[in-house]
């Protein structure tokens, strides 16, 4: 399922009624504005029933009165989590386990996290991913460990010897980096605020 020029959440939950489930579907549901500035849809998936998702949200409105704000596929014959890799062997052929795919804005799966069926997901650092991936490719570098939205970014390595000593006089007079092959820049502006459209 590709939603053109933007990002796009898959998801899939082992089944409808399910507890963890549930928490998870209620907290994409409070979080959808943050994945919105972030061009970045949500769409769950399991092998129950339209039907059964239905009950199931409507349930979930009726006891807390959060109103589910993205569409949940139906799955019924499995066909979709298995192109996907959504079903586990190990656990069930049947069932759908915690799965999450961050696809950009041109359909091209980015991350794929896999959960075991008794943890659930922890939606900050999904929308961390998707700005990671995005702050990424609008600076043309890379995020390091523990990288937090607007901080610098990781240049990349030189190719040449020349590079090389340039990269070194370079962290040499703005303290910028540890060594020739791990220096930092600042965001452009382009990229800070979510600012950057990687078709652009």
């Amino acid at each position: 399922m590709i939603i053109h020029g933007k990002w796009l959440v898959l998801f899939s939950h082992p089944g409808d009624f399910t507890p963890v489930c549930t928490t998870e579907m209620i907290a994409f549901t409070r979080a959808h504005t943050y994945f919105k500035e972030l061009n970045t849809e949500l769409l769950g998936l399991s092998v129950d029933s339209d039907s059964s998702h239905l009950a199931w949200v409507y349930d979930i409105y009726c006891r807390t009165g959060i109103k589910i704000s993205f569409p949940i596929i139906a799955d019924r014959n499995g066909e979709i989590a298995r192109r996907y890799g959504m079903i586990s062997s190990d656990i069930s052929n049947t069932e759908t386990v915690r799965n999450v795919y961050i696809i950009d804005d041109r359909g091209i799966i980015r991350t794929i996290l896999i959960y075991p069926m008794n943890v659930g997901r922890f939606i900050p650092e999904i929308i961390r991913i998707v700005k990671a991936l995005q702050m990424a490719d609008c600076s043309n570098g890379s995020t390091s460990a523990n990288w937090m939205p607007n901080q610098p970014v990781i240049v990349s390595p030189p190719k040449t010897y020349e590079e090389l000593i340039e990269r070194v006089s370079d962290i040499e007079n703005n303290r910028n980096g540890i060594s020739w092959y791990l220096s930092f820049k600042e965001l452009p502006e382009k990229c800070i605020d979510n600012n950057c459209n990687s078709n652009e």
